[in-house]
């Protein structure tokens, strides 16, 4: 490097090294927005090209910056000088992390102003280079070629005349070769064949599919034992009123699935066979909420037992009369409600054979139709073939006049290049003498800032003494109420915890003694619980024999209804099967 090269090179690397804070600032948010994908090993490239656009723009000039940014990577410095030079990047986020290091007036007035006021011309240079992005044009270097002399050779004598020879036959022009696309099978055909095959293994997964949980209905999913368990409870409150017999028909009715009904009808029918064991044998552990709730439930029944005898004892009726007739109509609710369920399920078949048959005729339609839309789609496809070479015939014409187009470029590109050489020979010529008048200014600049760091440096070396004492007895003496020093306030606190321990055990003892007096209530409700579950045993045993006495003559009654509703399911699919046949 020359004098003036080698004084340029220093100036910016030590520029670099002193502002490194606010340039790493840049850099850093480039590569987390805009640069994701740049290499690393190209940071230097950026922090350089950032110093000089923020401080050494108005010393060089925008023209020698120009030239620096485009003898590097077009794409790179095109995207960072766009992420730079955005306004809104520069009154915003920048100014405010700049001022972290350095006074926010100061970064106002000599770094961001400048910018502002350069980024009308840097968007220039911005555009010219996204065009040269976008267009990639490359020139060529002519060569020179050596132009050949005739050798000066005897002239020959003149030869005796010879018959004219035959004039030449013209030279045809030459063909261009048929294209590949002639030769091959339209696309339209390709995409109609890959439908075709993707729609085919669509539904062999779904055969598939049905195949493999066609049996899924004979298991109980885990989500459906709740409801089970609330058909079963229900059923149990129900079961002083009904006979087995209608609660199996009661579960056959229901709409559940086929495994549902199995299991609830054959519960039941096993539950008759077997003995009832007595209440009183089942093992309950309970727990303390249970047992104080189930000892107020019996002290609560005890009561009203003891103001029904009262009342019969002063004369007042009894209701099993009563209730013998609320049992009588509320058996013959429930059979005319089991008929009504019946009914409901076999109009549901009947709906279901007809729409059986409906899907059948709907598919003999669509065999119709679909043979209408082939014929359509073979003239459609004579059609696109026909238009498919007209297009062909077009776009031949269309090449020939193009190329007759080119034959004039090259002319015209010679006289350009020798205008843009005449142009850079001049641009040269001027940066030479702005550069010197920067380098001086840079000097003086320069030498006022080691200056004002000796100076920095010389105010900071005085030391100065920061040791203070302090002492634990005395206050701080900052005028409030209750001020005490640390010494009596570390006093205070051994106290205050001395008091809160005493105040703990006496806390523990009573909550002891509250315990002991609840185990014994609960030892009393458990003796109360066990007497009175031993009477109710009694009376649900004698209550259970005399309605197997009451219920061995009931026998259930199938309505008119219900009858004809089957004979016409049973008309409907033998007509399914005929027509299943036919198909």
């Amino acid at each position: 490097l020359n004098v003036t090269e080698e004084e340029f090179v220093l100036a910016t690397l030590a520029g670099c090294t002193e502002y490194k804070s606010i340039l790493d600032v840049v850099v850093n948010a480039f590569y987390v927005q805009d640069g994701r994908y740049c290499p690393i090993s190209e940071r230097n490239l950026y922090i350089v090209i950032c110093y000089l656009a923020t401080f050494q723009l108005d010393e060089i000039g925008l023209q020698h910056f120009s030239r620096i940014v485009k003898s590097l990577d077009t794409a790179k410095m095109q995207q960072f000088l766009r992420f730079f030079f955005n306004d809104l990047y520069l009154n915003t986020w920048i100014k405010d992390e700049w001022s972290h290091f350095y006074d926010s007036a100061y970064v106002k007035e000599n770094w961001i102003d400048p910018l502002v006021r350069w980024q009308p011309k840097v968007q220039k240079l911005i555009e010219k280079l996204t065009d040269k992005l976008s267009n990639r044009t490359t020139t060529v270097k002519t060569l020179r070629v050596t132009q050949p002399k005739e050798f000066n050779l005897t002239v020959p004598k003149p030869r005796a005349i010879a018959p004219p020879s035959p004039a030449p036959l013209p030279a045809l022009p030459k063909r261009q070769p048929v294209p590949p696309s002639i030769y091959k099978p339209p696309k339209e055909r390709k995409q109609l064949e890959e439908i075709k095959t993707k729609n085919i293994q669509k539904a062999t997964d779904l055969l598939l599919k049905a195949n493999t949980n066609q049996f899924r209905c004979a298991t109980i999913k885990p989500e459906k034992r709740e409801f089970l368990c609330r058909i079963i409870s229900a059923v149990l409150v129900l079961w002083s009123q009904i006979s087995c017999e209608q609660a199996c028909l009661l579960f056959k009715t229901m709409y559940l699935d086929t495994a549902h009904k199995h299991f609830l009808t054959q519960y039941f029918e096993e539950l008759t066979k077997q003995p009832q064991d007595p209440i009183d044998n089942i093992p309950i552990k309970l727990n303390t909420a249970a047992i104080l709730r189930e000892g107020a439930l019996c002290q609560r029944k005890l009561e009203e037992e003891l103001k029904r005898i009262e009342n019969l004892q002063q004369g007042a009726g009894d209701s099993s009369e009563f209730l013998e007739w609320q049992k009588q109509m509320r058996g013959k609710d429930l059979e005319e409600q089991l008929a009504e369920i019946e009914c409901r399920r076999l109009q549901g078949k009947l709906s279901y054979e007809e729409a059986v048959l409906a899907h059948q005729n709907v598919i003999q339609e669509n065999k119709k139709k679909a043979d209408l839309l082939r014929e359509e789609k073979a003239e459609l496809m004579h059609l696109y073939a026909e238009k498919r070479l007209q297009e062909q015939k077009e776009v031949k014409e269309l090449v020939e006049q193009v190329m007759e187009g080119h034959k004039n470029v090259k002319q015209v590109k010679a006289k350009i290049q020798e205008y843009k050489q005449q142009i850079v020979q001049q641009v040269c010529e001027e940066s030479g003498e702005l550069r010197r008048q920067a380098l001086e200014e840079k000097e003086d600049q320069n030498r006022k800032r080691y200056e004002l760091i000796q100076q920095i440096r010389a105010i900071e070396s005085i030391p100065s003494i920061r040791h203070k004492f302090v002492d634990l007895t005395e206050t701080g003496g900052h005028g409030l109420f209750g001020e005490m020093s640390i010494v009596e306030l570390r006093e205070r606190l051994a106290l205050l915890k001395e008091a809160q321990k005493a105040a703990e055990e006496e806390k523990r003892d009573q909550i002891i003694h509250e315990k002991q007096a609840k185990e014994q209530l609960i030892l009393d409700k458990l003796d109360q619980i066990a007497q009175f579950r031993a009477e109710l045993g009694r009376a649900a045993a004698l209550k259970q024999e005399e309605k197997k006495k009451s219920q061995s003559g009931e026998r259930p009654m199938k309505d008119e209804r219900i009858l004809n509703l089957q004979k016409k399911i049973e008309e409907k699919t033998m007509e399914r099967k005929k027509q299943a046949g036919l198909l």
